[in-house]
């Protein structure tokens, strides 16, 4: 595809891509539909050197829809669809930590994510997308044939529970959120087919016994974490990343304590997957 005001380097074949000669504060009509197409077209996407506050993050969100409030963790002061992304010498856990979707618990789970870093460590924590695309390409016509038409149920009471009360959460008599969604879905603006079970929400395969749903679900996990449908992003200060829910996992490595990484995360609302 050609772009005219915008310039898209790929950074593999199958997904991601760097997006430059732009600055998200300030977009013309034309960028914005370039953007949108960039990502459809390589589901990630990455911009260096933006300079942003939460109100023009914010703003860039809302070009895509309606933004997403967390089920569980606390937004930013005065920000509540701002969600913190932060670790540091004090913490016992940093956010996605597993391959995952985000929040595929909801009946209508978010369209994308944009995450804007403004500390990054020395070195690591860098971001590891895949192309559920890729993924169910890659599957034999015989397994196709199996996962079409199943339903898996995404929980997110076993991951949220507790899991904010260092954050000054009191989650007792909260109800998180639980889903059933599609094995594969359609996406709803190119078309393609991608796999939408993620280890972190997915619990089981709703058609099948238990047994069979722990040994299909297992399988299908281990696929979509699988290098060649994968890329690496490093961070640098000030990046902004961009990946499309519905076709991307991604998985956050904690590979850099006790040393600081934080930014902020903007969701956009999304539909329900088919």
């Amino acid at each position: 595809m050609a772009y005219e005001t915008i310039e898209v380097r790929p950074v593999t074949p199958r997904i991601g891509a760097e997006i430059g000669k732009v600055q998200l504060r300030e977009l013309s009509n034309r960028q914005l539909e370039e953007i949108h197409t960039a990502l459809l077209e390589h589901q990630v996407i990455f911009f260096r050197d933006q300079q942003l506050d939460l109100d023009s993050q914010k703003a860039f969100g809302r070009h895509f829809g309606e933004l997403h409030t967390h089920p569980g963790a606390p937004g930013a002061p005065g920000h509540p669809e701002v969600m913190p992304v932060h670790a540091d010498a004090k913490s016992t856990y940093i956010a996605g930590e597993s391959w995952h979707s985000d929040v595929s618990c909801d009946p209508e789970p978010p369209m994308g994510s944009i995450l804007h870093l403004r500390v990054v460590p020395p070195v690591g924590g860098d971001t590891l997308f895949a192309s559920m695309y890729a993924a169910y390409e890659a599957l034999s016509p015989r397994m196709k044939a199996y996962v079409e038409g199943l339903t898996a149920t995404h929980d997110g009471e076993p991951y949220y529970r507790g899991r904010y009360t260092d954050k000054g959460v009191d989650d007792r008599g909260k109800i998180y959120p639980r889903a059933v969604h599609p094995v594969v879905r359609t996406h709803p603006e190119t078309k393609r087919k991608a796999l939408y079970v993620n280890r972190m929400f997915t619990t089981r395969i709703n058609e099948v016994s238990r047994d069979e749903s722990e040994a299909i679900l297992g399988y299908l996990v281990e696929h979509c974490a699988k290098p060649e449908f994968q890329m690496r992003f490093r961070w640098q200060q000030d990046s902004v990343a961009f990946w499309d829910n519905r076709c991307v996992q991604h998985l956050a490595l904690w590979d850099y304590f006790p040393q600081v990484r934080s930014g902020f995360r903007v969701t956009v609302k999304g539909d329900k997957p088919v």
